[in-house]
């Protein structure tokens, strides 16, 4: 496991997973939210019904956060039955941020576009963990194809120009477009 920011308690609560369209997603209770180092992306280890992990949970743009509950951890958390979590099953979690950031998973067109680059091939991995997950989660906030288009050669040039981050970008909001709408995750109260 990565290494711990503090010496502070993991934070732990129960929740119920929910269903937003395609994704089912764990939303944080508000004390769990405020012992929280940032507004925005926090990476963490964390063990969700005895499944440790490690991920970055996202802002849901009310000053809380939440996590996806997808993949490998759906597998594991169905223990190999194939049963998925099911509508009010509750989930035990413990979540402790850490300073190393995990790699984010690159989408297809920017991996492309960069192996395209091969003037970059320093660049990329001279960014941090933390800014690569910014610009994975910059690219990957609009669902029209042509803004994303955009958005990676956008990437490209401001990695030839030397910026290590993207710009005018509010990192505390909910940018993920199947579960958020208008910078906020949908239902956040």
């Amino acid at each position: 496991m990565s290494e711990r920011t503090s010496e502070r308690q993991p934070i732990a609560f129960e929740g119920r997973p929910e269903r937003i369209g395609d994704r089912i997603i764990l939303r944080f209770p508000a004390e769990a939210s405020a012992a929280l180092p940032s507004r925005g992306q926090v990476a963490v280890a964390a063990v969700m019904n005895g499944h440790a992990f490690e991920t970055v949970i996202e802002p849901d743009g009310m000053r809380g956060h939440w996590l996806s509950v997808d993949g490998g951890l759906l597998q594991a958390l169905a223990g190999g039955s194939g049963e998925a979590l099911g509508d009010g099953d509750t989930v035990t979690i413990e979540v402790e941020p850490v300073k190393q950031w995990p790699e984010p998973e690159l989408p297809s067109d920017l991996t492309a576009a960069l192996d395209a680059a091969p003037d970059l091939a320093e660049a990329w991995p001279s960014l941090t963990p933390m800014a690569r997950w910014e610009w994975v989660r910059w690219i990957e906030a609009t669902k029209n194809p042509q803004t994303r288009e955009r958005r990676v050669e956008v990437t490209i040039s401001k990695l030839r120009d030397g910026k290590r981050r993207p710009c005018c970008f509010d990192l505390s909001s909910c940018t993920d477009p199947e579960v958020s709408k208008s910078g906020k995750l949908v239902g956040a109260v």
